[in-house]
């Protein structure tokens, strides 16, 4: 990388990707990419954090020409590695999987929506891509009607497994994540349900608010021993919530806190940008917190109560113009 910022600058700069870094086209646009790569120049250690997995996320990332040491922070959390470039292995830095046991409870215990169920696993080769099987759903159609085009894109990966729970006869080979995905009626309820359970937890939060978490009272030691972290991103447009089921204590804000301790970066150095409630976790990591324009209200509500910045939308460049005017001020 090149030579350090200063020790009174931002030092690290994280960006999510969709509704954030990427346009409504699914591109990085030339001011944004200009940005990133002026960050560089600067000696600022960029890190893309996504809800997306490693490989779906590198077939935006890799052809931009980065710096092979920039980080892909993927599954909102639960893995780490480096871009890598074309020559250049990505390498592995961290990565956490979901329990075997607590992965069959989940499937046990989410018996209302397991047509809306995806599990993850990281199948991920040096070159940055995933095989078949990476992907796991038991029916094909609830899922085709949420997020047809997500299952259009990842149809090379994924595998219809019923039931599902034979997608986890190895214990050995664990999931990093589920994913439920739905109408945002759908999925308030299906997020209720999971938090009536001891152990299960939600990072998001609702009108400035910690969500609240209701426990069932239960008898059952076994449901106390599956720790769960639920993390919830929204577009109220599409009527469409997606709920990310992870291990417990795994967020971006985690995974990136992590990472700046191992580069000795003082987390008030970091920079977040984000767009939607899986990135509370890492504006609260970050010593700066921005938010695009095209989040939804109640998070920007929360946004004007906690005083992070508000720069323009994803299809107006707000990366950039958060970058930049950082940019502006270390000069």
């Amino acid at each position: 990388m090149p030579a350090a910022a200063h020790n009174n600058s931002i030092r690290l700069i994280a960006i999510d990707m969709d509704g954030t870094l990427l346009g409504d086209d699914g591109r990085v646009s030339p001011r944004n990419l200009a940005s990133l790569r002026a960050a560089e120049s600067h000696g600022v250690q960029l890190v893309v954090a996504t809800g997306r997995r490693h490989s779906f996320a590198m077939r935006v990332l890799r052809p931009l020409g980065l710096h092979p040491d920039s980080i892909l922070i993927s599954s909102n959390g639960t893995i780490t590695r480096t871009l890598g470039a074309e020559k250049i292995p990505s390498q592995l830095l961290a990565r956490t999987h979901l329990p075997h046991a607590t992965a069959l409870w989940l499937c046990a215990h989410v018996k209302d929506f397991r047509n809306a169920l995806v599990l993850t696993f990281d199948r991920t080769g040096p070159d940055g891509e995933d095989s078949r099987g990476a992907l796991v759903v038991e029916r094909l159609d609830q899922l085709t009607a949420s997020i047809g085009r997500w299952m259009a894109a990842n149809e090379p990966y994924l595998v219809q497994v019923n039931p599902i729970e034979r997608a986890l006869a190895d214990p050995s080979d664990p999931p990093i994540q589920a994913m439920l995905c739905g109408t945002l009626e759908r999925m308030a309820r299906a997020e209720a349900r999971l938090l009536e359970y001891p152990g299960v937890t939600a990072s998001t939060h609702i009108h400035g608010q910690p969500s609240r978490k209701v426990v069932r009272q239960s008898s059952n030691s076994d449901e106390a021993d599956h720790q769960l972290s639920l993390h919830r991103t929204e577009y109220p447009a599409r009527d469409l919530s997606i709920i990310d089921i992870l291990p417990a204590n795994c967020s971006k804000g985690a995974a990136l806190l992590s990472l700046a301790r191992a580069r000795d970066i003082d987390p008030a150095a970091i920079l977040a940008i984000g767009d939607n409630w899986n990135d509370v976790t890492m504006f609260q990591a970050a010593g700066r917190a921005v938010l695009m324009d095209n989040a939804p209200e109640n998070l920007k509500a929360l946004a004007r109560a906690r005083k992070w910045s508000i720069v323009p939308s994803n299809r107006d460049d707000g990366v950039a113009h958060a970058i930049e005017s950082t940019l502006a001020a270390a000069c």
